[in-house]
């Protein structure tokens, strides 16, 4: 399963499409019904969490995340 991509939207979710396996705490996976796309939650307002339930309009919630290198493992 290496073919996962992951797409921080505007003021909304994740975006995880490609093949890709979602497991809770304990390593059970998510039955995704065949989706190879879902959004995932990001501003803690989602009824159907991990999934994005479009909460985050209604909270306001705002982010606009750009692409950057983080630093060196120490």
């Amino acid at each position: 399963m290496s073919d996962a991509s992951i797409q921080v939207t505007t003021n909304g979710p994740f975006r995880v499409s490609g093949s890709f396996q979602l497991t809770d705490a304990a390593g059970t996976a998510f039955g995704l019904g065949g989706r190879t796309v879902v959004s995932l939650c990001r501003c803690g307002q989602s009824k159907n969490r991990p999934f994005c339930d479009g909460a985050h309009n209604m909270a306001g919630f705002k982010s606009d995340d750009k692409a950057r290198d983080l630093p060196p493992k120490a």
